[in-house]
């Protein structure tokens, strides 16, 4: 069955960086574009950034510049370095493959205050 696997998040003062690992299973990972999403608390979960199967990356504005995704298919791993975070970054950190309906992770929690 289909899997994701989130982790990396943590306690960061605003500037800092993290680096998030997703760790899928129960597919084909290199088939598949893959997003990682992120709800902050009292808010809907959103989309952050995807990777495609050929490696072209998309953003959302709020993160362009700072935030880079990457995978390594050999590895069935999708990450997410977080360069220059911002208060705003808080949040619960999750990832999937982009337009299916799998299940959700549990998520790495990414917190970024002084």
């Amino acid at each position: 069955q289909v899997q994701f696997v989130e982790s990396g998040g943590g306690l960061v003062q605003p500037g800092g960086s993290l680096r998030l690992s997703c760790l899928a299973s129960g597919f084909t990972f290199s088939s598949y574009a893959m997003s990682w999403y992120r709800q902050a608390p009292g808010k809907e979960r959103e989309l952050v950034a995807t990777i495609t199967i050929g490696g072209s990356r998309n953003y959302a504005d709020s993160v362009k510049g700072r935030f880079t995704i990457s995978r390594d298919n050999a590895k069935n791993t999708m990450y997410l370095q977080m360069n220059s975070l911002k208060i705003e970054d808080t949040a619960v950190y999750y990832c999937r493959r982009r337009n299916y309906n799998d299940n959700w992770g549990q998520g790495t929690q990414v917190t970024v205050s002084s």
